[in-house]
């Protein structure tokens, strides 16, 4: 295994606003840009995890969306209410917020500008799928390839989450610090669904270096805002020409399979890849599947690229 570049957080200039980011691998290599969740800090993208893609000849960067971790805080837009929630799924009233998913996808852009990346290959998990497929309709250009992982469409026709998935969407902040750490292990015990005992063994200290590096509740239901009023994306995705890979967990009890299902079926010549007994993470045990299909995605889509 050798042993990759790997360059300390800094922050960069992109959009108006300020995105902390990381680099793993050559800077030579392809780069591929590794776009986090909703209320998700890019460290959720796990060190090992990046250097494993590292060390398969890209380079890899991940960052902190506006309003999460060291990125800029934004303002304005209070706590999202259940009943915005029910009017935005039985009356199709939208959320207000501050801003939407296309201006995430904006900041990414912004990104590879000061990277000096003209093109990158993509890969979103979550809310981060939602960027990614936003990039990929609105960039082209900007693309190389999609990987979109336990992500969906915004269709309305997705199954909602299940009632224990949305309470942890729902929860009101943790008021202390150890309430954090209690509810972080809770939480992930709910998305992981199933038992994953690498995985627990880590949450504490996973916990400690997001609380460390800073939390922002009001800036999550900023987020939270932004991917429920950005609307459904089903219709946009027909537009999209980058090589596609669809990965979705058969348990996943936030974004539902069905979500990733319908992602591939609305992206022309998407391929998709469930991963039996995934749920809403991306667990250490499922790293080698994960790894090699955006590997071998990545690489067929600059082979076809050089042709």
């Amino acid at each position: 295994m050798k042993v990759t570049a790997h360059q300390p957080p800094r922050i960069a200039r992109a959009n108006g606003i300020e995105l902390c980011y990381e680099i793993f691998g050559d800077a030579g290599a392809e780069p591929m840009l590794l776009i986090m969740g909703l209320g998700a800090q890019m460290i959720h993208w796990d060190d090992e995890f990046c250097r494993q893609l590292a060390a398969r000849g890209f380079r890899v960067i991940r960052f902190d969306n506006r309003d999460i971790g060291k990125s800029s805080r934004m303002t304005g837009g209070k706590r999202l209410t259940p009943f915005e929630m029910l009017k935005l799924r039985f009356l199709k009233i939208p959320v207000a917020a501050p801003y939407t998913l296309s201006d995430m996808a904006e900041d990414t852009v912004g990104l590879m500008d000061v990277l000096g990346i003209k093109s990158a290959h993509l890969v979103g998990a979550s809310m981060g799928g939602m960027i990614a497929q936003e990039l990929a309709i609105s960039f082209p250009q900007r693309v190389r390839s999609l990987t979109s992982i336990m992500s969906t469409t915004g269709h309305p026709k997705v199954p909602p989450p299940t009632r224990e998935a949305a309470a942890v969407l729902m929860a009101p902040p943790p008021a202390t610090k150890e309430e954090y750490f209690e509810r972080f292990a809770q939480t992930w015990k709910i998305l992981r669904a199933g038992s994953f005992p690498q995985d627990e063994a880590l949450d504490r200290a996973r916990a400690e270096r997001t609380y460390e590096r800073g939390l922002n509740p009001a800036g999550v239901g900023r987020q939270l805002r932004a991917v429920l009023a950005s609307g459904s994306r089903k219709k946009r995705l027909a537009s999209v020409k980058a090589p596609t890979l669809v990965i979705h967990g058969t348990v996943d009890p936030l974004v539902r399979p069905e979500g990733g299902k319908d992602t591939a079926a609305s992206i022309p010549g998407a391929k998709l890849l469930m991963i039996e007994g995934m749920g809403h993470a991306l667990p250490i045990p499922m790293w080698p599947q994960i790894i090699d299909a955006i590997d071998k995605h990545a690489r067929a889509a600059s082979a076809k690229a050089m042709h």
